[in-house]
């Protein structure tokens, strides 16, 4: 039974920016719930499919076109875990959310052995669930806008240009390194908002470990140098979760 989930009354908003509706399949064995969450959901203007356990869940997945899954583990005919691998046989870049009762740490860990991009444990707000959601859609979408066509960048008065991995300032280029023009173009499809330490690290260096990160930090230091010449991009940290590229017009891309 689903405890402390609320309705808040935020005003409606685009999911997204060009006003493309999310669409998200939502697997939940329990009526309550699972109405409840799609109610607000498409209050919040996604469009949600409801399916009632796991094997009407995977016919719906098969036939649909989804941006994102959300999985009950507890589930009748076929398991959220069950669900989640045959998911990951059709699509390996779907994002996966599982919801749980259960909060042994065993099962947190089959959960993201199965494919899972988050696992919410019962009872949780529909304001935290929402943050989430949108958190895992952003880092996607980022993730997607990485591995894009997207090649060259102009940085105030510095112009990047991603394929020959050149950052040019006042008609003088320089060279960069491979894994310097890989964080800089990260940082360019993020400007003016944070970018996630752990999300950078496993983009570039494929692992968020210590000495991972320590080269990171390094990197950046080289950045903020190269990037002196502007007084007006600042690249600067932001405690607990990652750095922040300031900008003051948008990088064109």
């Amino acid at each position: 039974m689903f405890i402390g989930c609320k309705f808040d009354t935020l005003k409606k908003n685009k999911t997204m920016e060009n006003n493309q509706k999310i669409n998200l399949l939502l697997v939940e064995d329990d009526h309550n719930l699972g109405n409840l969450l799609k109610e607000y959901l498409e209050e919040k203007e996604y469009i949600v499919t409801l399916a009632a356990d796991g094997k009407e869940g995977l016919k719906k997945f098969k036939n649909g076109l989804f941006d994102i899954c959300v999985l009950d583990v507890m589930m009748p005919i076929m398991d959220g875990f069950t669900l989640a691998k045959e998911i990951r046989i059709l699509n390996h870049d779907v994002p996966l959310i599982f919801l749980t009762a259960k909060a042994m740490k065993e099962d947190a860990i089959e959960g993201f052995n199965a494919g899972a991009d988050d696992y919410i444990i019962k009872p949780f707000s529909t304001e935290e669930f929402l943050l989430r959601l949108k958190a895992i859609l952003r880092r996607t979408s980022s993730k997607s806008m990485y591995n894009s066509e997207l090649k060259e960048f102009q940085i105030g008065q510095y112009h990047f240009d991603f394929d020959h991995q050149t950052l040019t300032f006042k008609e003088e280029s320089m060279r960069l390194t491979t894994r310097e023009a890989q964080l800089l173009k990260l940082f360019c499809l993020n400007q003016n908002e944070v970018l996630d330490r752990n999300y950078a690290l496993k983009t570039i260096w494929q692992d968020d470990n210590y000495f991972n990160g320590r080269s990171m930090d390094v990197y950046i230091t080289k950045l903020r140098k190269y990037l002196k010449g502007d007084p007006e991009i600042e690249i600067i940290n932001v405690h607990g979760k990652g750095f922040k590229m300031l900008v003051p017009q948008p990088v064109t891309k």
